[in-house]
């Protein structure tokens, strides 16, 4: 069983991602950031599209859905929350299941940058795709939940498998490991934050990046190691969370 990911940069920093069920043939599309980029992909890879897999409602990930469906004729999913822009063929929440032809995806509640927002998780293929709750080092900003929600969100996502493949929504990973250095001295942290910045200088992504790597070096996953350095040494670890995320919402670097 194999699924077969074709990336592409789209907007000013999002990426688009088209997915193929090799087995089948059934192709996705994970979140429709820009309608005409997707389907000039679509075209140059020679898929047609079956399914568009939402994330949440903001415009940059869902407002091509319109378009992309009088075009292909595809089937909307997604959270509720999603109808606030554009209607879905079918709902679904944390729990529920998405088959993509002989792929298996798991739908994984991840409420806090938008209260309804969700994850889609291969576990065949250790793949999943976050849309903006996980960023490779760093998180989404908390525009409708609260930190407690958020925290759990990213304790469902930390506790996948080490060597899943993440793959979100945008290239962030430069400015957030700006601020990462801010808050955290890890060794690893400052070997990949070099790592990164060459990277960029060469214009190549960040994205995907795996769970293990995330655990190791992401702040926001970090953050009961660094409550004293925040100033929350013996709170509960959300409450450290949210004090790197404010933080993060301050910071100017």
């Amino acid at each position: 069983m194999t699924l077969t990911v074709r990336q592409f940069p789209c907007l000013s920093d999002n990426y688009g991602f088209l997915i193929r069920d090799d087995a089948t043939g059934k192709t996705g599309c994970i979140d429709t950031p820009d309608a005409a980029a997707i389907l000039r992909e679509l075209k140059a890879a020679g898929w047609g599209l079956d399914f568009i897999l939402n994330t949440h409602w903001h415009p940059d990930h869902a407002g091509g859905n319109a378009e992309i469906k009088a075009a292909t004729g595809c089937q909307i999913v997604g959270p509720a929350e999603v109808t606030r822009i554009a209607p879905l063929d079918r709902t679904v929440v944390g729990g529920d299941t998405v088959e993509l032809g002989a792929t298996t995806f798991q739908v994984i509640e991840t409420g806090g940058h938008t209260l309804g927002h969700i994850a889609y998780f291969d576990d065949a293929d250790r793949i999943a795709f976050v849309g903006d709750t996980l960023f490779a080092l760093g998180c989404g900003r908390l525009f409708e939940g609260k930190p407690e929600q958020m925290w759990a969100s990213l304790s469902r996502l930390a506790a996948l498998p080490d060597e899943t493949r993440v793959y979100c929504a945008h290239e962030y990973t430069a400015s957030n490991a700006r601020f990462a250095l801010s808050v955290d001295a890890a060794p690893a942290l400052k070997t990949r934050a070099e790592a990164v910045f060459a990277a960029r200088e060469r214009g190549e992504w960040t994205v995907p990046t795996t769970i293990g790597l995330e655990k190791a070096t992401n702040p926001f996953l970090r953050a009961p190691l660094l409550a004293a350095a925040v100033g929350k040494a013996g709170a509960p670890d959300y409450e450290a969370f949210a004090a790197v995320r404010a933080a993060k919402d301050s910071f100017r670097g």
